[in-house]
């Protein structure tokens, strides 16, 4: 009986096996095969060119960021400083003011605030310059007396030694010197270049933000709009909750290293403060730069023991900024852990250096709001996508006969 039933199926299925197409006969051995696959290969499989892919589209954005990083970083500058200064205009246009007038305030506002704080900031250094050379060669002169005197014992002919090594290294790399010296005027074009191109975009920022924005999102299909446009809008938040808090903790960085040099005697106490506000922008990396900085002047000018006070303070200073600062109103402001700050830190100074570290936070706290806004699927609860673009600054653009944006 069994083997009777065992022909007749074997029959059956040469029979489907002769009546099927070819086509059909290479979908049924193409899925043998798979299902010969163990499920975990074929789920690691099916993970592995995901991210491949992911990857290569990160890896271009990467590359073609740092390839048009001339205009890429000023209009980053642009965007942190509109976030700044869009409230303000928004609060005097509430207080009618006219538009011109507030979005004309609010530039010269942050103008005269930032040329005030470096031409300060230069000015006194300019004027220590001097005394701090002097100064330096002094401690220079201590040090070396304790090096010569101290259980180290460095003779003499040692140090004589390591100073021509010094000079011979610096006369072999004077070609390198004067192309460097060379490439100080394209520098600084590209520096003016792009302080203009910020400016400019902040001014259009003011004045038109809210039209290019909703141009931006025209853009994109007309089923992604009011995601986009929801991710923005809290990506935005965000990033003006960040400039606000971050202007708030650099200022009591400075103000409390800036009290403690000049309580303690050390020159150059307002310069210091002001690199410390400046600094304060680089999470992590500016505050422990302009903090060793302070310790340094301290040491030259008033000895080891001001500045072992003075490393005391600028601890103590950073402590209560990492310690409550940040988890009480950056933690608050911005939703990003203190793991991912020192990562995107390191990531973005390793990629762009100095730029990088500047907009690592701000960047990655954006990104992550924007992502879990889309995901959160709150934009379903909105009117709708954004209103068709109105702007003055678009009215240029030529349109063909019965077409209209959005469409």
């Amino acid at each position: 009986m069994t083997d009777s039933t065992g022909r007749k199926r074997g029959r059956l299925s040469r029979g489907v096996a002769e009546t099927s197409t070819p086509a059909q006969q290479a979908e049924d051995a193409q899925s043998e095969v798979t299902e010969s696959i163990p499920f975990g290969v074929r789920l690691a499989a099916g993970w592995s060119w995901r991210i491949l892919l992911i990857g290569g589209v990160l890896a271009v954005v990467v590359f073609l960021i740092i390839q048009l990083r001339l205009i890429v970083i000023p209009m980053l500058v642009a965007v942190l400083i509109g976030a700044l200064l869009v409230p303000f205009s928004g609060f005097l246009q509430k207080r009618r003011w006219p538009k011109w007038l507030s979005v004309t305030t609010a530039m010269l506002s942050a103008l005269i605030a930032v040329g005030g704080l470096l031409t300060l900031g230069i000015s006194q250094i300019v004027r220590g310059s001097d005394e701090l050379a002097e100064q330096s060669l002094v401690a220079w002169d201590r040090f070396r007396d304790w090096l010569l005197d101290g259980p180290f014992h460095i003779t003499e002919a040692q140090l004589n030694d390591w100073a021509d090594q010094i000079i011979q290294s610096v006369q072999q790399d004077t070609g390198v010197l004067l192309s460097g010296a060379l490439s100080v005027t394209t520098t600084f074009g590209h520096f003016l270049a792009g302080m203009l191109l910020a400016l400019f975009a902040t001014l259009f920022i003011l004045i038109d933000g809210r039209g290019i924005w909703n141009w931006i999102v025209g853009i994109f299909p007309r089923r992604g709009r009011a995601a986009i446009d929801g991710a923005g809008q809290a990506g935005w938040a965000t990033l003006q909750n960040f400039v606000k808090v971050q202007i708030l903790v650099a200022t009591i960085d400075a103000i409390g290293i800036g009290l403690g040099a000049f309580f303690l005697g050390v020159p150059l106490a307002v310069p210091i403060a002001i690199l410390v506000f400046l600094g304060s922008f680089i999470p992590i990396v500016g505050a422990v730069a302009t903090g060793a900085l302070a310790v340094f002047v301290a040491l030259v000018y008033n000895g080891p023991v001001i500045a072992l006070i003075m490393l005391g303070i600028v601890l103590l200073v950073q402590q209560v900024e990492g310690h409550v600062l940040q988890p009480l109103i950056m933690g608050t402001a911005v939703k990003v852990h203190p793991l991912g700050v020192v990562l995107a830190v390191a990531t973005g100074s390793l990629v762009a250096g100095i730029p990088g570290a500047l907009f690592a936070v701000p960047v990655a706290a954006v990104v992550n709001v924007m992502i879990l806004s889309v995901a959160s699927g709150a934009w379903k609860n909105d009117a709708g996508p954004p209103p068709p673009v109105r702007s003055p600054l678009w009215r240029t653009v030529p349109q063909r006969p019965g077409y209209k944006r959005g469409e």
